[in-house]
């Protein structure tokens, strides 16, 4: 589907909405927009084991690589109160097969619901209770396991067994407290490899993976504050050492709301970094929705009476698209919509428009992949006129009305019409209640109906867990600092506070304070270690891992204990970390050092003095100075302080 900024429609539209770039915006335009958010942060924890199983944890694979298939569809089932849920029902619409890829070493009878499931595994417990009265919330006495609906095929039993931890918390960011909900523990979903046509492919090695879930209140009221909320809990639960880090170890979902709009769920965020820019253009959809909304009551009071009409299009077509669609022997239906003229293209987030609203549920709910539709409103020089006025006489269309051709089989035609209809109709109210997915740069796009408010029932197969006044005391006497209070110390200490991100994320805060209070380094020069030389390493070499962190460790106290000035440090760390696991007395040698007194560093001075004046260098003022230390560097670094050299050869003769 072609983005709409080249249509005249959208860019007015986008225009009378009011949208401007996130960059541009401020306060006072999130208050006048009603603009709420929510966030639960899910994370992994590092367990050996999965949590209701003693398969392994963190033993993945390559979606190609497995031993088994298992092939599954959804098959919805009335309530007790004879009602199917919503999810149910469009997920049974998609006709999918749902295949799961296995493989031996990481999954087991469990998880296909043949086998009960064994006690919660403790350990990941009490990682859950730690990081809860991190939250400072209200630890439950008892743990009672339920099983969450899961509908999307991502879990194969189709509910998740998950239970609550903690409820009422709270975490302070710049300008609030932010309040929180609860914090569970529950297992992790598949991994998702594909989704094409009628077929969703699935590995099963992350599932059952002990996970837990952060939900706040609604209380950020800016992009900026769900961005600053999100790193505070991702910061919170990693200073805890014990959850896993890296590409889907963490994963946002991010509720918005604005005024007259409805709690949006936008899923899988895969960045904290991303959560602004996506919350800011939701909000702006939900007002074009609302502004759709308006339009269409005025034009159509009636809307009972309001129906659209379609054709069959057996007609040969030039427009590329159409033609193309036709090669490949798939039907085209054409579609009116009554008194629709100007929706289709008018904005609803950057580079999208309505008619993307319809293309996105013919994707998930007919399983026509994309491009699966064009319309009258689509970019100029995408339908040619000649097919386009054909099509118009077909349907007996008026001048008021919009028109799109969408091709797919014949057997997913049906439902293709049914959902075209029902998301028009759903745009007489506003803003439909969905789940939405992420994508690069910002933007969303249509991934399923919210599920209903019923999803969650007791596990008749796994007794309450009973969590006594001494398990959490003893918990909490271990519990890490605050993240506020690790960047108080920061600051105390004077660490370059462009490095403070780095530090948390990486949680290198306890190697910072072993090097400043155990080993007495100067504040400076840990931050220098922590905040520059291993992000250094990272770039060269990826994530910072615990190994490399006791190497660092080993590195300082190698230094300290054979007497050598604690300047050479940031050198000896980074060679130390790149030569792993080279003796250190070997990685000593790579640095250049040797023993000199300071005596014979300043005799080195008249020579280069010398040497920079023959060179006829730069006459800046201090120019000598800064060249003189930094001939002297590489003797100094060990031997003697760098400030004391300078401060001796700005005191000589030169």
């Amino acid at each position: 589907m072609p983005v709409f900024d080249g249509s005249s429609n959208y860019q007015k539209t986008k225009k009378n909405i009011g949208y401007i770039p996130r960059n541009e915006a401020d306060l006072n335009l999130y208050k006048k927009l009603g603009f709420k958010c929510g966030l639960e942060i899910h994370q992994q924890l590092a367990t050996k084991k999965k949590l209701f199983c003693r398969c392994p944890a963190g033993l993945y694979h390559k979606g190609d690589d497995y031993d088994a298939e298992l092939v599954r569809h959804m098959r919805p089932t009335l309530s007790e109160l004879g009602e199917y849920d919503g999810t149910a029902l469009m997920e049974f619409k998609t006709r999918k097969n749902i295949i799961y890829r296995i493989k031996y070493e990481s999954a087991c009878t469990y998880d296909v619901d043949d086998t009960p499931p064994f006690p919660m595994n403790r350990d990941a417990l009490d990682i859950a209770m730690e990081i809860a009265l991190l939250l400072k919330s209200n630890i439950v006495g008892e743990l009672h396991i339920t099983r969450k609906q899961y509908l999307d095929g991502s879990i194969p039993t189709g509910f998740q067994r998950t239970g609550i931890v903690g409820i009422e918390g709270e975490i302070p960011i710049s300008n609030k407290t932010v309040r929180i909900i609860q914090i569970s523990i529950e297992e992790d979903a598949c991994r998702e490899v594909s989704d094409v046509g009628h077929m969703r492919v699935y590995t099963t090695d992350r599932l059952g993976t002990p996970l837990i879930e952060m939900v706040t209140y609604p209380d950020m009221l800016t992009p900026d504050e769900a961005k600053e909320a999100g790193q505070y809990l991702r910061f919170l639960s990693r200073s805890t050492g014990k959850v896993n880090t890296g590409i889907g170890a963490a994963r946002q979902d991010v509720n918005v709301s604005i005024t007259g709009g409805t709690r949006i769920e936008i899923k899988g965020v895969q960045s904290i970094a991303a959560i602004p820019e996506l919350t800011h253009n939701e909000a702006f959809r939900q007002k074009a929705l609302l502004e759709i909304k308006r339009i269409l009551n005025k034009r159509i009071p009636n809307q009972n009476n309001w129906n659209i009409n379609f054709k069959t299009l057996t007609e040969k077509f030039t427009t590329p698209l159409l033609s193309r669609a036709q090669a490949k022997g798939f039907v085209l239906t054409g579609v009116n919509l009554p008194a629709f003229e100007g929706v289709l293209s008018f904005f609803t987030q950057p580079g999208f428009c309505f008619a993307n609203e319809i293309s996105d549920r013919l994707k998930v709910v007919a399983c026509l992949e994309r491009p699966n539709m064009i319309t009258s409103e689509s970019p100029e020089g995408s339908i040619n006129d000649k097919d386009l006025e054909m099509i118009q006489k077909i349907l007996s269309a008026k001048k008021e009305d919009a028109q799109l051709v969408f091709w797919g089989p014949e057997e997913d035609v049906k439902t293709a019409l049914e959902t075209i209809e029902e998301r028009c109709r759903m745009a007489f109210d506003g803003v439909p209640s969905e789940t939405r997915k992420s994508l690069p740069g910002g933007v969303t796009i249509f991934e399923r109906v919210l599920p209903g408010p019923d999803r969650m029932y007791p596990d008749t197969d796994s007794a309450p867990i009973p969590i006594h006044d001494s398990m959490i005391e003893k918990i909490r006497m271990d519990l890490p600092d605050s993240v506020d209070s690790r960047i108080k110390k920061m600051v105390d200490w004077s660490i370059p506070e462009d490095t403070f991100m780095y530090i948390l994320r990486r949680n290198l805060f306890p190697l910072l304070e072993w090097m400043i209070s155990e080993k007495s380094l100067k504040p400076p020069l840990a931050g220098r270690i922590c905040g520059q030389v291993l992000r250094y390493t990272e770039r060269k070499n990826g994530p910072v891992n615990q190994a490399q962190k006791e190497r660092v460790k080993q590195a300082v106290e190698y230094v300290l204990s054979k007497k050598i000035r604690s300047n050479i440090l940031p050198d000896f760390v980074k060679l130390s970390l790149k030569y792993q696991p080279m003796e250190f007395d070997d990685v000593l040698k790579e640095t250049g050092y040797y023993p000199v007194s300071k005596k014979e560093i300043i005799e080195k001075v008249p020579e280069i003095v010398d040497d920079f004046r023959k060179s006829k260098r730069t006459k800046r003022q201090g120019a000598e100075i800064d060249w003189i230390m930094g001939e002297l560097r590489r003797a100094a670094l060990g031997n003697v302080d760098m400030s004391e050299l300078r401060r001796a050869v700005e005191g000589g003769s030169v």
